[in-house]
């Protein structure tokens, strides 16, 4: 299979007729080869319209939604990033694309070592696994001028947005009571952290940070 025509097919149809036409975002989904975060046998679906589990709890979200929401965050050359809940490697892959450098935080050792080693391999150093809690992000590195949230929840930690820079922002989908999504973007200005939301989507979900019962958003 020709997964670089693959690749420049899923952008064409996929992520620039859904405004996401930035030249910096565009050349890296182009650079980035998906193939290499998915299970060996889903390969040949790597580009297709669709979610692509990688692990339990894990998943390549539609490329639609994680180009926008990327786009979302203005990610800026000098920038400093988080991606909680990095799974198999390749949104921080993406990330560290734009920005100086993308951590990707994981729960699990195996997966941390697991999306390590695909980073080495395809010789991406902008981009480092790290291990914790998701809950709790990564407040001994931070605070970051951007953090993305890999998965749908019900509810948004407040150790995530305490650990934003002065203009820093974070993008996650966050979904209401009737099961569907909005994707928000998160900025910080002063001690306020305000949001906005972007667009509706309902990518695969964080069973973990659910909403407690009888909560109203």
């Amino acid at each position: 299979m020709d997964f670089e025509a693959a690749r420049r097919i899923m952008v064409d149809s996929q992520i620039r007729p859904n405004d996401v036409s930035d030249p910096t975002i565009v050349a890296a989904f182009l650079k980035v080869p998906r193939e290499a975060f998915v299970p060996g046998d889903q390969k040949s679906v790597a580009y297709a319209e669709q979610e692509i589990m990688t692990s339990p709890g894990r998943a390549l979200w539609l490329p639609r939604d994680f180009s926008k929401l990327l786009k979302s965050l203005e990610p800026k050359p000098s920038d400093f990033g988080l991606v909680i809940g990095a799974g198999a490697g390749y949104e921080a892959a993406i990330l560290s694309e734009l920005i100086e450098t993308a951590i990707g935080l994981e729960e699990e050792d195996a997966l941390v070592s697991d999306a390590s080693d695909r980073l080495a391999e395809l010789g991406i150093d902008s981009a480092v696994m790290v291990q914790g809690h998701l809950v709790d992000g990564l407040a001994d590195q931070g605070p970051f001028d951007v953090i993305l949230i890999n998965g749908m929840v019900e509810t948004v930690p407040d150790a995530w947005l305490d650990q934003l820079s002065e203009g820093g922002r974070l993008a996650v989908v966050v979904q209401s009571q009737d099961g569907l999504g909005s994707s928000r973007l998160y900025q910080r200005a002063g001690d306020t952290v305000s949001y906005r939301t972007v667009f509706e989507a309902a990518p695969p979900k964080f069973k973990s940070f659910n909403a407690p019962q009888g909560f109203v958003f």
